[in-house]
């Protein structure tokens, strides 16, 4: 039965037996529940195993180091589920211990499946947000990486730090600022409309974006901006014709 299909209260005894069964693989240097719940079909079991690693991380200082094996351990299975979820765990330890799974978002960057890849984004974003300094450093040096999926990756993962603190990552968008892949220049473009609309955010965008040079590239964020202005009115803080008025006003094109 899909973790969904089962009621609220046998959910949340799910969820505690993942976190038992976990703890029991780790004290014994087992892995067993970890392959079973690492490798399910349901996305949802793999994120209360993930979700888990973090909590028993924090919980249980103890086990952090064989935590840490187990899931280098884990990162060489030939299931993409399983390396998925293994980065999604290292994303949860990130969020205050970055220095200690960098290794696996340097490694995820370059898995041959795409969920592996995403699950690094995913983590980003989550890191980030809430552990910005040593994140963001090691974001940066992707930027000018050859490869443009790992530029776009990084560029989509550093999203999440700009919707609060756009400042934080506007000098790292701005690298991309002539990248010749549209697929890159596409996730700026977005990237770049998803950080403007909250509070005060508008403001500090535009404000950087006088700074940049690829004025073509800058009035295509400008028009997504607008955009998103509209398509998200529920939740911006200015009207779109408020944010066209401002844009038309500060921006020195």
């Amino acid at each position: 039965m899909a973790f969904y299909d089962l009621k609220k209260e046998d959910r949340n005894l799910l969820v505690e037996k993942i976190y038992n069964d976990i703890t029991g693989d780790l004290k014994s240097k087992a892995t067993k529940s970890l392959f079973n719940y690492f490798s399910n079909q349901d996305t949802y079991i793999r994120k209360a195993a993930y979700l888990n690693i973090g909590k028993i991380f924090y919980d249980q200082e103890q086990l952090r180091s064989e935590i840490l094996s187990t899931l280098k351990t884990l990162l060489q299975s030939k299931d993409e589920h399983i390396r998925q979820t293994v980065i999604n765990s290292a994303g949860e330890i990130g969020k205050f211990h970055f220095e200690k799974i960098q290794e696996f978002m340097d490694f995820g960057l370059f898995d041959v499946h795409h969920k592996v890849r995403n699950a690094v984004i995913g983590s980003i974003k989550k890191m980030s947000e809430r552990n910005p300094v040593p994140v963001l450093a090691w974001a940066k040096a992707y930027l000018k990486h050859p490869d443009k999926e790992i530029r776009r990756e990084i560029c989509h993962g550093i999203e999440l730090r700009g919707r609060t603190h756009p400042q934080d990552i506007l000098p790292l968008l701005k690298e991309l600022e002539f990248d010749e892949t549209k697929r890159v220049s596409d996730t700026l473009i977005h990237v770049l409309g998803q950080i403007a609309y909250k509070k005060g955010c508008l403001q500090t965008v535009v404000a950087h974006l006088n700074t940049w040079s690829n004025k073509v590239l800058v009035h295509k964020a400008l028009d997504e901006i607008v955009d998103v202005h509209n398509r998200y009115k529920k939740f911006a803080v200015l009207t779109q014709q408020e944010a066209i008025d401002y844009i038309d006003v500060n921006y020195k094109s």
